[in-house]
């Protein structure tokens, strides 16, 4: 895969810890919470992606 691969993975990755960092600092219950850096950290991008579309308030 090459270089490209190991910056698309750099960027998910900081992506990622961006997004838990969020999910953190929410107001939501902590099961809200457990739930959503569960699904990022087991689905990194597809986990990723849900939250930006149904889990940001």
């Amino acid at each position: 895969m090459g270089i490209e691969g190991g910056i698309l993975g750099i960027i998910i990755l900081v992506a990622d810890i961006w997004a838990i960092l969020q999910i953190l600092k929410s107001g939501q219950t902590s099961g809200s919470k457990l739930f959503w850096i569960l699904l990022i950290l087991l689905l990194p991008v597809v986990g990723l992606l849900i939250w930006l579309l149904a889990g940001r308030r």
